[in-house]
């Protein structure tokens, strides 16, 4: 029998949610706290699978929480590419 990796969870998000949540930190970055975040958002979600989301945003590092409880957008895939991609930039070796 497979088990959910949380217990207790009753709906996990949808796709399209996951993505609505992601461009609206996006949008508003550093600008909200979670509840806040959440009776914002543009299309209205049950708490539990808010929290699931912001979960999985958390564990993906693509958002952090400051230290006043405010939520960012930390991923730029784009960003990280051009800084590797110069040649001042180089692991050591040993």
């Amino acid at each position: 029998m497979l088990k959910t990796p949380q217990k207790g969870v009753l709906r996990f998000p949808r796709l399209d949610t996951v993505l609505m949540v992601e461009e609206f930190i996006r949008a508003h970055d550093g600008e909200y706290m979670k509840k806040a975040l959440w009776q914002s958002l543009p299309k209205k979600m049950m708490y539990q699978t808010f929290c699931v989301t912001i979960d999985y945003l958390l564990n993906s590092r693509k958002i952090s929480i400051d230290a006043e409880g405010k939520i960012g957008w930390i991923y730029y895939p784009d960003h990280a590419r051009k800084l590797s991609s110069q040649k001042d930039l180089f692991w050591k070796s040993k």
